[in-house]
This record gives C-alpha cells, structure tokens and sequence, in this order.
C-alpha cells in the first residue's frame, strides 16, 4: 500500500466529515431565526438550537481544519511524485478544500458577529463545497470500485513507521 497519514490526520478528516453535514441541515435555520426576529416575533425554539448548532459547529470546524492544515505542512502525506493529471487535480482539489472551508468559517464568523451582509457568500461557498465534496466522494468511489486502487486506504487505516527492512 502507498504512505499515506497519520492518524491524528485520519481522525481529524472524518470529524469535519462528520460536522460539515450538521451545517447543511442546520442552515435554514439562520434564515428562519433572523426573519423571526426582523418580524418581531420569537423564533422557535428548535430554530434558536439549529442555529446555536450551526454557528458552533462551523467554529469547530475552522479549530480542525487550522489543525489539519498545521500537521500537513508538518506531516505531509507519503506520497509518489504527482505525475499524471489526476495526481495533480486531486492535489489541486485538496488545496482547494482548506481554502474554501477555511474560507467558508471566516466568512460564517464574520456574518454572525460583524456583518451580515457577506451571509450570500457564505451561502454560494456552502454550495462550491458542496459541489467539492460531490467530486471528493466520486473520485473515492472511482479508485475503490473501477480502478481498485488503495487510495482511500490511505485515509481509513494509519501510516505505519518505515521498518528497517523496508529502506
């Protein structure tokens, strides 16, 4: 099997994994809440939740992927010289990953506590991620069912310590 990460990497992968779902189902909350509250009424109370939820999963999202980020500039991924096309576009679709969430967190803060004017972006991100996460997910079926590669391995089982029989 190919190097692939380390385990502090592998978990922190599948936690925003886990979380950036939670963001697209309590996002229409926000929506909800601040037209409640630009009507004067109260908003309910599993809106009030939802939004709670939102903003702090987004929060904690942008705390794991400045780690993420951190351990592989630190620990970068073993990997073979990107060489064809598809090496470099999923290098390429990787980078582009921190950015965007990255950038998708800073705009959430941003409208939640300074200005809510940039909240459509922060919407139009949400949906260039999503569309991110679409190609992620096919490329991940691509190489485990039609080209049988190990690649997704590489994100479910460690990196082991080279052995010295191995050099």
């Amino acid at each position: 099997m190919k190097g692939g990460y380390s385990l502090a990497q592998i978990g922190l992968h599948w936690l925003v994994a886990l979380l950036v779902p939670v963001q697209y189902l309590t996002g229409g909350s926000i929506e909800r809440t601040h037209h409640a509250v630009h009507m004067g009424m109260t908003p309910s109370y599993s809106d009030v939740v939802q939004h709670h939820l939102h903003n702090y999963a987004g929060m904690a999202i942008g705390l794991l992927m400045g780690m993420r980020l951190v351990l592989r500039i630190l620990q970068p991924p073993q990997t073979g010289s990107p060489g064809s096309w598809t090496d470099r576009a999923a290098t390429a679709l990787h980078h582009a990953f921190y950015a965007a969430i990255i950038g998708q967190v800073c705009m959430g803060f941003a409208a939640s506590y300074f200005w809510f004017g940039i909240a459509p972006y922060h919407v139009a991100g949400s949906r260039i991620i999503l569309a991110m996460v679409a190609l992620h997910l096919a490329a991940a079926c691509w190489h485990t069912l039609v080209a049988r590669s190990e690649t997704v391995d590489r994100m479910v089982f460690p990196r082991r310590k080279r052995s010295a029989n191995n050099l």
